[in-house]
């Protein structure tokens, strides 16, 4: 299911997915396309599927230093994403990247390791601030030349982890609530991303160049931001891990907004304990967020301590049984996904979450539009950026619509305009409605006796389509966590016609750590994740 359409519409429709007929499983890998369709790009990449445990050893061994690594990245973004298959992900490279990589390897010499992600070169979605000599844009040309005055609190972290900032990521612009009819991974600023399996496929959004990038082994790890799906759905098109954290595990101070009461950032990496690992340091209670209060003494400093092979026995998950119906090779993934929690020891229950939330889906919509405005004029208020409210940056986009909207417009971003204050009856009556979401959540997980909730993530990825925008995949699982401002991690479930889908698990708030517990176990038992090919087109004779 199309994000934005499950946001705009309240119909039973809108939270189920398509009526396809079931037919056999039949899933496909890259043999089946044809020689002249793959690129001619050799992937000899010496750091390739590389894990943040291998680059720590490589380190300690003396084999590579942080600068070694991250001038590795550097020339692999230059080769894959602006030469070769050019997936056009990553909006800008950090110019102080190998600067920050020789501090952190004098501090190794000297005896001193932050943690895990010492030396670690990792990529930040533009919508973060960092106070460097990057920009933070949201993707948009109405803020291009802003550069932040301070670090985002997460940016903080992670730099006191010992990241390497290797640099900024695109987006789809103004994570994807600018049109109805937008094409995810396209931002004024950056163009467009694309998907590394299949280039002329949609790498989704709105966190599209940190998925890409994640998946092309262009980084170690990237950090993304979502509201509904903005990380999932791009991991799960991507083929990597990602994780929606609950609302109020991550700061958002410094992160251009859409939502206070659903936006978070998230780790999007190849693995589970990578991603484990980058949760851990961007965790952190800031007076700058209130809603990060509630976090404290329910955050795990090292959230890889819930990691074995062994996550699934015992446990009760509930299958979302929607998803049982519809396109034959994602219901095949789905089944076969199904058979790997039962024989590694969980007790499966069929659930039909989704069709109990199939009120709600316009209510959100109207939250996201209240609330965007409000955060963005915030923002915008303090951030000297050249527009000071939303209402300048439509009018910059009216003033330079040959650049700013050459394929679609801006209603989303008009029609947030037009809402009140956050006083409002109509908002305050959404937002109660959306957060029932959390209770009815909550009464079906304890009803059933549930560990966790699993459904697919999303279908496979569209094709681009500048033009017409994202259409439907017939499968969406994203909502309910989202509004409930609950955890959500999403592992690669296998390939459908070399297309990548995942397999989500939610749970209650603050359940990260059980949550990875039961990810880890189906990950170490599926092995499911591959790397890319850069497939050009599925298309036979494209070129």
């Amino acid at each position: 299911m199309n994000r934005r359409n499950f946001i705009k519409n309240s119909s039973a429709i809108s939270l189920t997915a398509s009526a396809l007929t079931v037919a056999a499983c039949t899933t496909t890998d890259n043999k089946t396309q044809s020689a002249a369709n793959t690129t001619t790009f050799a992937d000899d990449f010496a750091l390739n599927e590389v894990s943040i445990g291998e680059l720590q050893q490589q380190m300690q061994s003396g084999k590579y230093s942080s600068a070694d690594i991250t001038k590795l990245y550097l020339d692999r973004i230059q080769a894959v994403d602006k030469n070769g298959p050019g997936l056009n992900s990553v909006i800008e490279v950090n110019p102080d990247a190998m600067a920050m990589a020789e501090a952190m390897d004098n501090e190794r010499k000297a005896g001193k390791i932050r943690g895990p992600l010492h030396g670690i070169p990792i990529l930040i979605k533009d919508n973060i601030d960092t106070a460097d000599k990057m920009m933070t844009t949201a993707g948009s040309l109405a803020l291009e030349g802003h550069k932040a005055a301070n670090d985002a609190f997460v940016i903080r972290q992670l730099r006191n982890a010992g990241a390497v900032l290797l640099g900024k990521t695109n987006l789809s612009e103004w994570a994807n609530f600018r049109s109805t009819r937008s094409s995810s991974g396209w931002s004024s600023r950056g163009g467009q991303t694309r998907n590394p399996y299949v280039l002329d496929r949609s790498p989704c959004g709105s966190s599209s160049g940190s998925g890409a990038a994640v998946a092309a082994n262009l980084c170690a790890v990237a950090v993304g931001t979502e509201t509904d799906g903005s990380v999932i759905a791009p991991s799960s098109f991507c083929g990597i891990v990602g994780i929606k954290p609950t609302v109020g595990l991550v700061s958002r101070s410094g992160i251009i907004p859409i939502s206070t009461t659903q936006d978070t950032a998230g780790p999007m990496a190849r693995t589970v304990t990578d991603a484990a690992i980058l949760l851990g340091a961007m965790t952190g209670v800031d007076p700058a967020d209130a809603v990060t209060a509630e976090s404290k003494g329910k955050a795990a400093p090292d959230y890889t301590k819930f990691l074995t092979d062994k996550g699934l026995t015992g446990k009760r998950i509930g299958v979302e049984k929607s998803f049982l119906k519809g396109h034959e090779g994602v219901v095949g993934l789905y089944k076969q996904a199904i058979d790997v929690l039962k024989k590694q020891g969980a007790t499966v229950v069929e659930v039909d979450l989704l069709k109990t939330l199939n009120d709600i889906g316009g209510a959100e919509f109207t939250v996201l539009q209240y609330e965007f405005k409000d955060g963005l004029n915030k923002y915008l208020a303090t951030a000297k950026a050249g527009v000071s409210s939303l209402a300048d940056v439509i009018t910059f986009n009216k003033k330079n619509a040959d650049k700013a909207m050459p394929f679609f417009q801006q209603e989303t971003l008009e029609s947030s305009q037009a809402k009140g204050d956050l006083a409002s009856k109509e908002y305050t009556e959404a937002v109660a409605k959306t957060r029932s979401t959390r209770q009815r959540i909550d009464q079906l997980m304890a009803a059933n006796k549930l560990d966790a909730i699993c459904g697919t993530s999303i279908g496979f990825a569209g094709n681009i389509d500048l033009i017409n925008g994202d259409y439907d995949t017939g499968f969406y699982f994203c909502p309910p966590a989202a509004m409930a401002g609950y955890p959500h991690i999403t592992v690669p479930m296998g390939t459908v016609h070399s297309l990548p889908v995942g397999f989500s698990f939610m749970a209650g708030a603050y359940q990260e750590g059980p949550l990875l517990t039961i990810a880890y176990g189906y990950e170490q038992a599926s092995k499911k994740r591959t790397k890319p090919t850069f497939i050009k087109s599925l298309i036979p004779g494209v070129m």
